[in-house]
C-alpha cells in the first residue's frame, strides 16, 4: 500500500460529480493495484493510510495514465513488423516514458497471417501480464482504395466480408480483451457493423471515401467513433458534408485526433474541439518505431520511411503514421489549441477510456479504477508513471515530437 503526496492531481473528472483539480491532493494505492482513495491532503486519511509508503511527489501534476488506441509501434520496433510478445513489450515500454499506461497496438491493413499473427501476440501479452497492453486495434484491412494512405493496396478485399466469414470471426476472436476495428463503412455491408458491434468489439470509420449518407448508414449500424478525424477520410463540403461533416456532426459519436502539427491544421483542430460535445474528442499518436527513440527511419512493408522534421514520411511523401507521443499531444493541445489543461488530460486518458467502454475500470483518478497513473512537472514532462499500482521512473530524459 502506498500514498502519493504533494502534488495537485487532475483527477479525470469534469467537476460535476468530483472534483475535477485537488490543487494539493493525495491518492492512496491498495496492495492490488486499485486506488482506495483520492481527496484533499488536509482531509483525514483512511485507518489503512497509517501504515502504508508514502511518495513525495514534489509537486507537480498527477493524472490518470494516458490511454492511446492507436499505436503502431515504438523503440525500433513496428508492430505490423514484429508481431510478438517481445515486439509488444518494447513498444509498450517505449509510449510508457511519455505518460502511455494503456494502449492498443494497432495492426495496419496487411495479410490475413499477419492480423492472425498480430491477434495471437497480444492475446499472448495480455496473459503473460505484459504491462501496458490493453487490446488491439485492426485498422482495415476493409477501407477504401482511394483513401488507404501508406497501407498496401494488395491487401485491401475486392469486395465485402462476410458478416459470418473469417474476418468477422478473428475480429470477435479476442473478446472480452478490448478490440477496435478501422473500416470503410462504404466496403462493408451493414450486417457485417452490426456482427461486431454486438460481439463488442468498438467499430470505429476511417480510410473511408464515404458519402454523408454512406457514413450516417454506419453509425446506424453500430460504428461509434471515427479513426484520425480529418485524416484519410472524405472532407467536409457544402453540398455533400462527407465524412468529415458526419463525424462532427454526430453528437453521440467519439473522433480520435492527431496533433503533431503535421497531420491536422490547428486551426481545423481548434474546430474539431468546439464542434464535438466535451467528451466526444480524444488524443492518438498513430506512433511509428522511432517514438522513444532519438530518431531513425524505419521500413513498412519493405520500402523506407523517412523522418523529417517529426513527419514520418514515405518515398512517394505521403505521411506515413507519426513521431508523437502523448506526453507531446498533451502539450500541443494545451500551447497550439488552447484546450485548458484539465480537458487536454482527460482527452488523453478519460475519453479514450469512455470511447472503449472502459471507464469503470480506467481512465480516471478514483476509487475503485486501476491505479494507471502518470506524474508530469509543471512543463508536461513525464518524470514517473504507474500502472496497477507499480511506479517506473522513465528510463531516459524525455525528448517527445513537435510542440
Amino acid at each position: 500500500m502506498q500514498l502519493l503526496v504533494n502534488a495537485a492531481i487532475h483527477t479525470g473528472d469534469d467537476g460535476r460529480d468530483a472534483p475535477a483539480v485537488l490543487p494539493d491532493g493525495v491518492v492512496l494505492i491498495g496492495d492490488d493495484g486499485r486506488i482506495l482513495a483520492v481527496q484533499p491532503a488536509d482531509r483525514p486519511l483512511p485507518p489503512a493510510a497509517e501504515s502504508c509508503k508514502r511518495v513525495d511527489l514534489n509537486g507537480g501534476i498527477l493524472s490518470a495514465g494516458f490511454i492511446d488506441l492507436q499505436v503502431n509501434g515504438g523503440g525500433g520496433v513496428l508492430f505490423n513488423g514484429t508481431p510478438t510478445v517481445e515486439g509488444l513489450r518494447i513498444i509498450a515500454a517505449a509510449h510508457r516514458r511519455f505518460g502511455t499506461t494503456a494502449l492498443l497496438p494497432t495492426v495496419i491493413t496487411d495479410s490475413p497471417a499477419v492480423r492472425r499473427a498480430a491477434a495471437g501476440a497480444v492475446a499472448a501479452a495480455r496473459a503473460a501480464g505484459v504491462p501496458g497492453i490493453l487490446g488491439i486495434h485492426f485498422e482495415g484491412p476493409c477501407i477504401a482504395p482511394a483513401r488507404r494512405g501508406v497501407h498496401d493496396a494488395r491487401f485491401i478485399p475486392s469486395s465485402p466480408p462476410a458478416a459470418d466469414g473469417d474476418e468477422a470471426d478473428l475480429f470477435t476472436s479476442l473478446r472480452p480483451l478490448p478490440v477496435l476495428v478501422t473500416l470503410a463503412p462504404e466496403r462493408v455491408t451493414p450486417g457485417f457493423i452490426r456482427r461486431l458491434a454486438d460481439a463488442g468489439v468498438r467499430v470505429a470509420a476511417g480510410h473511408s471515401a464515404a458519402t454523408w449518407d454512406q457514413a450516417m448508414a454506419g453509425l446506424a449500424a453500430g460504428i461509434t467513433g471515427f479513426t484520425h478525424l480529418f485524416n484519410a477520410m472524405s472532407p467536409l463540403d457544402h453540398r455533400e458534408p462527407g465524412m468529415v461533416g458526419a463525424a462532427l456532426d454526430s453528437r453521440g459519436s467519439w473522433c480520435g485526433i492527431i496533433l503533431d502539427g503535421h497531420h491536422v491544421h490547428d486551426a481545423a483542430a481548434r474546430l474539431a474541439w468546439r464542434a464535438k460535445p466535451a467528451g466526444r474528442l480524444f488524443l492518438v499518436t498513430d506512433a511509428m518505431p522511432p517514438v522513444g527513440l532519438d530518431g531513425g527511419d524505419f521500413s513498412l512493408y519493405g520500402t523506407a520511411v523517412r523522418v523529417e522534421d517529426g513527419r514520418c514520411v514515405s518515398a512517394d511523401g505521403r505521411l506515413a503514421g507519426s513521431a508523437l507521443d502523448m506526453a507531446t499531444a498533451v502539450r500541443n493541445a494545451v500551447r497550439r489549441i488552447g484546450v485548458p489543461l484539465d480537458e487536454a488530460l482527460r482527452m488523453a486518458a478519460a475519453y479514450p477510456a469512455d470511447f472503449m467502454g472502459l471507464s469503470g475500470e480506467r481512465g480516471r483518478i478514483r476509487p475503485g479504477l486501476a491505479a494507471d497513473l502518470v506524474h508530469l512537472d509543471h512543463d508536461l514532462k513525464v518524470q514517473s508513471t504507474w500502472i496497477a499500482g507499480l511506479r517506473q521512473s522513465a528510463q531516459a530524459p524525455e525528448k517527445g515530437g513537435p510542440c
